[in-house]
């Protein structure tokens, strides 16, 4: 069996920078055909001279793949005249809460002072792409930032605000009382649960922020991804870290996804029976949400088993080491 996807699309990428990022870009690049590019790197993305260098980092490496980077922002307060100019080169701005994850560290401190930024955002047509957490217990983060999440709306109320890698039931429900509210699920979010990182041997590969919540969370993510839900999309949070950054005390957070992300995606929305959503999910919700036109690409993936590599370029990927069901058969070369 073939199944062809037209235009796939990875709304959550991180491609990190340097060796780094010459090393794993090339895979996203191959596999689809375009990817929103996160921001939060050891200098962040918040000027339009770092905007340009980086996507020009980007399509360095990628260069030999038709590959879209949809860039961000870094969120601070931003004058209007900065937005007018920069909103054509980016497709929304990434807010993160100071610490909450991998380089954030410069994030909102405090929340009362986004609102003459996200005015402005509104009037511009920009979207506002969160990642969602209080810095509470950290299982009850995600619920407790909808606080955030439904003062941004009840405000602001024609911004699209996009709710970055989903992990819990409440979170899909937010997403189902407001139209003006995307969300992006990641692959390993909608495989494992948080008895899979710890309810054992501690696997630090699967640590990643947000964590990997309940199976009662779990149940209702696959639910409203394999029913077609119109505003969510798949963003993998691909997050390489080198294998010694995660095989080490106080290991890094994030799940290198990028290399399997189609064939096991294939794999997951085939066991449900809803293959007719993927189309949908990796790219379709998408287009339509951001009002984008990626370039022409199809990926063609067969019924045909492919052993996942335990490494690439020394970072260790989801699933390292086991055979899939599914491969890319085309164009894709990694």
């Amino acid at each position: 069996m073939i199944l062809s996807l037209n235009t796939p699309l990875d709304m959550h990428l991180h491609l990190r920078e340097g060796t780094m990022m010459q090393n794993v870009a090339p895979i996203s690049a191959a596999c689809f055909a375009g990817a929103v590019i996160m921001p939060n790197l050891i200098s962040p993305v918040d000027t339009l001279q770092k905007l340009f260098n980086y996507r020009e980092d980007i399509e360095k490496v990628c260069k030999n793949e038709i590959f879209e980077p949809y860039m961000t922002l870094f969120f601070k307060p931003y004058p209007r005249e900065f937005l007018e100019e920069v909103r054509e080169h980016i497709i929304g701005i990434k807010l993160y809460p100071a610490g909450i994850t991998t380089q954030s560290e410069s994030g909102v401190t405090d929340f009362n002072m986004i609102e003459p930024t996200l005015a402005i955002m509104e009037e511009l047509q920009i979207p506002l792409l969160v990642h969602g957490e209080s810095d509470g217990f950290v299982l009850d983060r995600e619920r407790e930032f909808l606080v955030v999440y439904r003062r941004i709306v009840e405000n602001f109320p024609v911004l699209h605000v996009i709710m970055e890698h989903i992990t819990t039931a409440d979170s899909v429900s937010f997403v189902d009382e407001h139209d003006t509210v995307s969300a992006t699920v990641t692959l390993h979010h909608l495989m494992i649960t948080l008895d899979d990182v710890i309810g054992g041997l501690m696997q630090p590969h699967l640590f990643c922020k947000p964590i990997a919540k309940k199976p009662r969370d779990l149940q209702a993510l696959r639910d409203a991804v394999f029913m077609g839900h119109p505003r969510i999309m798949f963003g993998s949070d691909s997050a390489p870290h080198p294998q010694h950054k995660k095989e080490c005390v106080g290991c890094a957070a994030g799940v290198f996804t990028a290399p399997v992300a189609m064939p096991l995606l294939a794999q997951i929305f085939e066991e449900a029976d809803r293959l007719d959503c993927l189309q949908g999910f990796v790219s379709d919700v998408a287009c339509k949400r951001y009002a984008i036109t990626p370039p022409a690409k199809t990926i063609e993936l067969e019924n045909k088993p492919y052993r996942v590599p335990t490494l690439f370029n020394n970072v260790r990927p989801f699933f390292a080491g086991e055979t899939l069901r599914w491969s890319i058969r085309s164009p894709a070369r990694i």
